[in-house]
């Protein structure tokens, strides 16, 4: 018989203490995807709904200022 495991609910890292900051690019590249450059949802993220939208402005400034690309 297969065995089911239940995932772990992921933890908002912001809520933890973490800090999302566009100036920051490596950070930035954790929440878009490697191969189109778009920005991961919060399934993936583990964000809270917050703090989600909070990183979705803080992608797209980095991208005003030229600092992440719009498209891969």
């Amino acid at each position: 018989m297969a065995e089911f495991y239940r995932k772990k609910k992921k933890v908002c890292q912001m809520c933890a203490g973490k800090t999302v900051d566009y100036k920051d690019v490596e950070v930035m590249k954790k929440y878009i995807s490697a191969d189109k450059g778009k920005i991961l949802p919060r399934r993936i993220t583990g964000a809270c709904s917050k703090h989600q939208r909070h990183i979705a402005n803080e992608v797209k400034k980095a991208r005003f200022m030229a600092l992440i690309p719009f498209v891969k």
